[in-house]
């Protein structure tokens, strides 16, 4: 009778760890989805945003280099770097969310991102001011 129960008690037991690490692998995947949505959300307005600012960047070349004035053309270059820069942030991104990074990562390399596109548009704003001034 010991043994039964005994036998009985292990195979509760077996089960409830079992529902365990089915309930918190479960819990990971779903909160790992949530997480990965969230930075694709991020991305995809990042990408906008760089997309616009590319746009205005372009814009601003046609204007400096008709001034001509070689000190400002290469700092309009150096502040382009800062756009390709940001590029290249954002492209680290979809890499690690296409990877699987862990969340920290990916949210790491989205602060990143977003600091590379805010020096880009810092940038952005200097070089209009001399072209305006």
């Amino acid at each position: 009778m010991t043994i039964s129960v005994l036998g009985v008690l292990m195979i509760v037991a077996t089960v409830a760890i079992l529902a365990y690490f089915g309930f918190q692998s479960l819990s990971s995947f779903i909160s790992d989805d949530a997480s990965n949505s969230n930075a694709n959300d991020e991305l995809a307005s990042i990408k906008s945003d760089y997309a616009t600012l590319e746009a205005q960047y372009n814009d601003l070349e046609v204007q400096v280099e008709a001034t001509n004035d070689k000190d400002l053309i290469a700092e309009f270059d150096n502040a382009k770097i800062e756009l390709v820069d940001a590029d290249q942030a954002i492209t680290d991104v979809e890499s690690a969310i296409a990877v699987g990074k862990s969340p920290d990562v990916v949210n790491e390399r989205l602060e990143e991102a977003k600091s590379q596109l805010q020096t880009a548009k810092s940038s952005l704003v200097t070089i209009r001011s001399q072209v305006s001034g």
